[in-house]
């Protein structure tokens, strides 16, 4: 009934895998927080001259709702209840969609990263 074999491999524990993962993202905090410095800006330059506003009832989103709708761009998720209707707002939307992609990127990077680290402690004789 035993599934289990002992062939001498130690088991990945989450605390390995999440420390790992966090030394990476500390080396790569310089971009991190560049594109987080970069996402305020274009942000800010979406509330000011993207002119979003709302599908609902054509009004002029407020800066929260502006902020909404960057992170959900930004999440490449999209569900177009605030749209930008200026070029400005629309070329802002795109490097939106593109900031989050690279994010995202850099974030699975580091937990693959840490895997395969943790992994690597783990194995016998290292």
């Amino acid at each position: 009934m035993e599934n289990a074999r002992d062939d001498g491999t130690g088991r990945l524990r989450a605390s390995e895998i999440l420390k790992e993962m966090a030394m990476t993202l500390w080396y790569l905090r310089a971009i991190l927080i560049g594109l987080l410095l970069l996402f305020v800006l274009l942000t800010f330059g979406m509330y000011y001259w993207g002119a979003p506003v709302e599908t609902a009832n054509r009004t002029p989103s407020s800066i929260s709702e502006t902020v909404y709708f960057c992170a959900i761009t930004a999440l490449t998720i999209g569900y177009g209840d605030v749209v930008p209707t200026s070029t400005f707002g629309r070329i802002d939307a795109v490097c939106l969609g593109l900031i989050g992609l690279v994010f995202t990127g850099l974030f699975v990077a580091a937990a693959v990263r840490g895997v395969q680290e943790a992994a690597q402690r783990t194995e016998p004789g290292v």
